[in-house]
Protein backbone atom coordinates (compact mmCIF):
# COMPACT_ATOMS: atom_id res chain seq x y z
CA UNK A 1 0.00 0.00 0.00
CA UNK A 2 1.09 3.50 -0.86
CA UNK A 3 1.95 5.83 2.00
CA UNK A 4 -0.98 8.36 0.85
CA UNK A 5 -3.82 5.31 0.97
CA UNK A 6 -2.54 4.83 4.05
CA UNK A 7 -2.52 8.36 5.06
CA UNK A 8 -5.98 8.23 3.35
CA UNK A 9 -7.77 5.48 5.27
CA UNK A 10 -5.94 6.72 8.67
CA UNK A 11 -7.92 9.97 7.94
CA UNK A 12 -11.48 8.64 7.09
CA UNK A 13 -11.04 6.21 9.97
CA UNK A 14 -10.29 9.22 12.47
CA UNK A 15 -13.06 11.06 10.92
CA UNK A 16 -15.70 8.33 11.22
CA UNK A 17 -14.49 8.02 15.05
CA UNK A 18 -15.03 10.90 16.54
CA UNK A 19 -18.35 11.24 14.64
CA UNK A 20 -19.39 7.77 16.56
CA UNK A 21 -17.67 9.41 19.69
CA UNK A 22 -19.50 12.36 19.58
CA UNK A 23 -23.07 10.01 18.25
CA UNK A 24 -22.05 8.09 21.90
CA UNK A 25 -21.75 10.76 24.25
CA UNK A 26 -25.62 11.72 23.24
CA UNK A 27 -25.01 15.33 21.99
CA UNK A 28 -27.54 14.22 18.98
CA UNK A 29 -29.99 12.11 20.82
CA UNK A 30 -32.71 14.79 19.69
CA UNK A 31 -32.16 14.25 16.37
CA UNK A 32 -35.29 12.55 14.15
CA UNK A 33 -34.53 9.48 12.44
CA UNK A 34 -36.47 6.29 11.54
CA UNK A 35 -35.49 3.16 13.49
CA UNK A 36 -37.70 0.34 13.11
CA UNK A 37 -38.66 -2.32 10.17
CA UNK A 38 -41.61 -1.11 9.70
CA UNK A 39 -40.09 1.39 8.17
CA UNK A 40 -38.40 -0.68 5.17
CA UNK A 41 -40.72 -2.06 2.37
CA UNK A 42 -38.67 -5.70 2.40
CA UNK A 43 -40.55 -7.98 5.09
CA UNK A 44 -38.45 -9.60 7.42
CA UNK A 45 -37.24 -13.47 7.23
CA UNK A 46 -38.41 -15.31 10.01
CA UNK A 47 -35.49 -17.29 11.93
CA UNK A 48 -32.45 -15.44 9.99
CA UNK A 49 -30.08 -13.87 12.31
CA UNK A 50 -31.06 -9.98 13.11
CA UNK A 51 -27.82 -9.35 10.65
CA UNK A 52 -29.95 -10.84 7.85
CA UNK A 53 -33.34 -10.04 8.82
CA UNK A 54 -33.95 -8.50 5.68
CA UNK A 55 -31.60 -10.13 3.59
CA UNK A 56 -31.73 -8.01 0.27
CA UNK A 57 -31.49 -4.67 2.27
CA UNK A 58 -28.25 -6.17 4.50
CA UNK A 59 -26.32 -7.83 1.40
CA UNK A 60 -26.34 -5.14 -0.73
CA UNK A 61 -24.03 -2.78 1.59
CA UNK A 62 -21.17 -5.26 0.51
CA UNK A 63 -21.34 -3.35 -2.60
CA UNK A 64 -20.12 -0.38 -1.31
CA UNK A 65 -17.19 -2.93 0.15
CA UNK A 66 -16.25 -3.94 -2.90
CA UNK A 67 -16.91 -1.12 -4.60
CA UNK A 68 -14.34 0.91 -2.17
CA UNK A 69 -11.75 -2.35 -2.15
CA UNK A 70 -11.39 -2.18 -6.10
CA UNK A 71 -11.32 1.75 -6.60
CA UNK A 72 -8.73 1.62 -3.74
CA UNK A 73 -5.86 -0.75 -5.65
CA UNK A 74 -6.65 0.81 -8.61
CA UNK A 75 -3.95 3.62 -9.95
CA UNK A 76 -4.64 6.38 -11.14
CA UNK A 77 -3.58 7.84 -14.20
CA UNK A 78 -2.29 11.43 -14.01
CA UNK A 79 -0.35 13.38 -16.19
CA UNK A 80 2.52 15.26 -14.40
CA UNK A 81 4.94 15.28 -11.68
CA UNK A 82 5.15 12.35 -8.98
CA UNK A 83 3.51 14.92 -6.66
CA UNK A 84 0.70 15.35 -8.44
CA UNK A 85 0.36 11.59 -8.90
CA UNK A 86 0.45 11.38 -4.91
CA UNK A 87 -2.67 13.83 -4.45
CA UNK A 88 -4.56 12.33 -7.32
CA UNK A 89 -4.25 8.92 -4.93
CA UNK A 90 -4.94 10.66 -1.82
CA UNK A 91 -7.87 12.24 -3.50
CA UNK A 92 -8.99 8.82 -4.87
CA UNK A 93 -8.45 6.98 -1.48
CA UNK A 94 -10.39 9.07 0.95
CA UNK A 95 -13.56 8.51 -1.54
CA UNK A 96 -12.45 4.32 -1.28
CA UNK A 97 -11.65 4.31 2.44
CA UNK A 98 -15.79 6.57 2.75
CA UNK A 99 -17.16 3.96 0.41
CA UNK A 100 -15.36 1.32 3.24
CA UNK A 101 -16.61 2.60 6.25
CA UNK A 102 -19.88 3.28 4.56
CA UNK A 103 -21.56 -0.19 3.71
CA UNK A 104 -20.87 -1.56 7.15
CA UNK A 105 -22.54 1.56 8.96
CA UNK A 106 -25.51 1.10 6.54
CA UNK A 107 -25.40 -2.75 7.40
CA UNK A 108 -25.12 -2.29 10.98
CA UNK A 109 -28.27 0.28 11.16
CA UNK A 110 -30.25 -1.90 8.84
CA UNK A 111 -29.27 -5.56 11.42
CA UNK A 112 -29.48 -3.27 14.59
CA UNK A 113 -32.17 -0.76 14.67
CA UNK A 114 -30.64 1.50 17.20
CA UNK A 115 -30.94 5.23 17.12
CA UNK A 116 -27.15 5.54 17.36
CA UNK A 117 -26.27 3.33 14.45
CA UNK A 118 -29.16 5.58 12.35
CA UNK A 119 -27.62 8.94 13.26
CA UNK A 120 -24.14 7.22 12.10
CA UNK A 121 -25.58 6.60 9.23
CA UNK A 122 -26.61 9.84 8.41
CA UNK A 123 -24.11 11.88 8.99
CA UNK A 124 -21.45 9.90 7.23
CA UNK A 125 -23.56 10.60 4.24
CA UNK A 126 -23.02 14.04 4.19
CA UNK A 127 -18.69 14.30 4.19
CA UNK A 128 -19.29 11.58 1.33
CA UNK A 129 -21.42 13.83 -0.80
CA UNK A 130 -19.01 16.68 0.05
CA UNK A 131 -15.59 15.00 -0.70
CA UNK A 132 -16.10 15.24 -4.91
CA UNK A 133 -16.73 19.13 -4.27
CA UNK A 134 -13.35 19.20 -2.75
CA UNK A 135 -11.73 17.48 -5.61
CA UNK A 136 -13.46 19.49 -7.95
CA UNK A 137 -12.07 22.31 -6.26
CA UNK A 138 -8.40 20.66 -6.52
CA UNK A 139 -9.26 20.65 -10.46
CA UNK A 140 -9.91 23.85 -10.36
CA UNK A 141 -7.81 25.71 -8.03
CA UNK A 142 -4.55 23.04 -7.18
CA UNK A 143 -3.94 21.31 -4.09
CA UNK A 144 -4.99 23.20 -1.19
CA UNK A 145 -5.43 21.27 1.67
CA UNK A 146 -6.72 23.77 4.08
CA UNK A 147 -10.14 24.15 1.69
CA UNK A 148 -10.18 19.95 1.69
CA UNK A 149 -10.33 20.44 5.41
CA UNK A 150 -12.52 23.56 5.35
CA UNK A 151 -15.39 21.56 3.40
CA UNK A 152 -15.59 18.62 4.88
CA UNK A 153 -15.18 20.47 8.65
CA UNK A 154 -18.18 22.45 6.87
CA UNK A 155 -20.30 19.25 5.88
CA UNK A 156 -19.89 17.72 9.12
CA UNK A 157 -20.92 20.50 11.16
CA UNK A 158 -24.08 21.00 8.85
CA UNK A 159 -25.40 18.14 10.12
CA UNK A 160 -26.08 20.11 13.19
CA UNK A 161 -29.03 21.24 11.68
CA UNK A 162 -30.89 17.83 12.13
CA UNK A 163 -31.07 19.20 15.87
CA UNK A 164 -32.87 22.10 15.00
CA UNK A 165 -35.71 20.72 12.85
CA UNK A 166 -37.29 16.99 12.41
CA UNK A 167 -36.24 17.70 8.37
CA UNK A 168 -32.77 19.42 8.96
CA UNK A 169 -30.94 16.20 7.78
CA UNK A 170 -33.36 16.23 4.66
CA UNK A 171 -32.59 19.62 3.94
CA UNK A 172 -28.50 19.90 4.79
CA UNK A 173 -28.48 16.37 2.54
CA UNK A 174 -30.16 18.27 -0.64
CA UNK A 175 -27.94 21.28 -0.02
CA UNK A 176 -24.97 18.99 -0.41
CA UNK A 177 -26.50 17.11 -3.82
CA UNK A 178 -27.03 20.48 -5.55
CA UNK A 179 -23.23 21.56 -4.15
CA UNK A 180 -21.56 18.43 -5.65
CA UNK A 181 -23.73 18.22 -8.97
CA UNK A 182 -23.07 22.26 -9.31
CA UNK A 183 -19.16 21.83 -8.63
CA UNK A 184 -19.02 19.07 -10.89
CA UNK A 185 -21.47 20.78 -13.91
CA UNK A 186 -18.65 23.78 -13.59
CA UNK A 187 -15.56 21.68 -13.12
CA UNK A 188 -16.86 19.66 -16.25
CA UNK A 189 -17.09 22.92 -18.16
CA UNK A 190 -13.78 24.35 -17.65
CA UNK A 191 -12.00 20.44 -18.26
CA UNK A 192 -14.49 17.53 -18.95
CA UNK A 193 -14.09 15.62 -21.68
CA UNK A 194 -17.33 14.06 -23.55
CA UNK A 195 -16.46 10.52 -21.94
CA UNK A 196 -16.26 13.14 -18.08
CA UNK A 197 -19.47 14.44 -19.23
CA UNK A 198 -21.24 10.82 -19.85
CA UNK A 199 -19.99 10.05 -16.24
CA UNK A 200 -21.28 13.24 -14.69
CA UNK A 201 -24.32 12.72 -16.30
CA UNK A 202 -24.95 8.74 -15.32
CA UNK A 203 -23.74 9.64 -11.97
CA UNK A 204 -26.64 12.09 -11.64
CA UNK A 205 -29.21 10.12 -12.90
CA UNK A 206 -28.70 7.28 -10.47
CA UNK A 207 -28.63 10.06 -8.31
CA UNK A 208 -31.87 11.03 -9.03
CA UNK A 209 -32.97 6.88 -8.35
CA UNK A 210 -31.32 6.60 -5.12
CA UNK A 211 -33.07 9.51 -3.78
CA UNK A 212 -36.58 8.77 -5.52
CA UNK A 213 -36.59 4.67 -4.88
CA UNK A 214 -35.83 5.56 -1.21
CA UNK A 215 -38.49 8.37 -0.67
CA UNK A 216 -41.10 6.06 -2.12
CA UNK A 217 -40.16 2.44 -0.87
CA UNK A 218 -43.53 1.62 0.13
CA UNK A 219 -45.53 2.81 -2.42
CA UNK A 220 -43.16 1.00 -4.68
CA UNK A 221 -44.31 -2.32 -3.39
CA UNK A 222 -46.99 -2.51 -4.35
CA UNK A 223 -45.62 -3.49 -7.86
CA UNK A 224 -44.47 -6.90 -8.44
CA UNK A 225 -40.95 -5.88 -9.49
CA UNK A 226 -40.76 -3.86 -6.27
CA UNK A 227 -41.71 -6.47 -3.60
CA UNK A 228 -39.09 -8.92 -3.69
CA UNK A 229 -35.90 -6.49 -4.71
CA UNK A 230 -37.95 -3.40 -3.00
CA UNK A 231 -37.45 0.52 -3.51
CA UNK A 232 -35.10 0.50 -0.77
CA UNK A 233 -32.58 -1.87 -2.41
CA UNK A 234 -32.78 -0.48 -6.08
CA UNK A 235 -31.87 2.92 -3.83
CA UNK A 236 -28.93 1.42 -2.53
CA UNK A 237 -27.81 0.17 -5.82
CA UNK A 238 -28.11 3.45 -7.25
CA UNK A 239 -26.04 5.27 -4.71
CA UNK A 240 -23.21 2.50 -5.35
CA UNK A 241 -23.53 3.29 -9.26
CA UNK A 242 -23.60 7.24 -8.43
CA UNK A 243 -20.33 6.65 -6.20
CA UNK A 244 -18.52 5.00 -9.21
CA UNK A 245 -19.61 6.85 -11.82
CA UNK A 246 -18.27 9.83 -9.37
CA UNK A 247 -15.01 7.99 -9.47
CA UNK A 248 -15.37 7.75 -12.89
CA UNK A 249 -16.21 11.27 -13.78
CA UNK A 250 -13.62 12.73 -11.25
CA UNK A 251 -10.63 10.33 -12.63
CA UNK A 252 -11.62 10.91 -16.31
CA UNK A 253 -10.75 15.10 -15.53
CA UNK A 254 -8.08 14.47 -13.87
CA UNK A 255 -6.02 12.06 -16.27
CA UNK A 256 -7.62 14.46 -19.18
CA UNK A 257 -6.07 17.67 -17.58
CA UNK A 258 -3.29 19.08 -16.06
CA UNK A 259 -3.99 21.16 -12.97
CA UNK A 260 -2.06 24.25 -11.68
CA UNK A 261 0.00 22.82 -8.24
CA UNK A 262 -0.21 24.75 -5.30
CA UNK A 263 2.35 24.00 -2.20
CA UNK A 264 3.75 20.49 -1.53
CA UNK A 265 1.51 17.68 0.15
CA UNK A 266 1.96 17.17 3.53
Amino acid sequence: MQPESGRALFHVAVASCLCAAAIHTGAFDGVSVQVGLEHYAEAPVAGLPAFLAMPFNSLVNLAYVLLGAYWLQRKPSTPGCPAEVRRACYLKDVFAGMALVYGPVQWLRVASQTRPAAVLDQWLTLPIFAWPVAWCLYLDRGWKPWLFLAVEGLSLCSYGLALLHPCGFEFTLGAHIAAAVGQALCTQGRRGSPSSGMYLALGVLCCLGFVVLKLYDHQLAQWCLFQRLTGHFWSKVCDMLQFHFAFLFLTNVNACRRHPTAGKMH
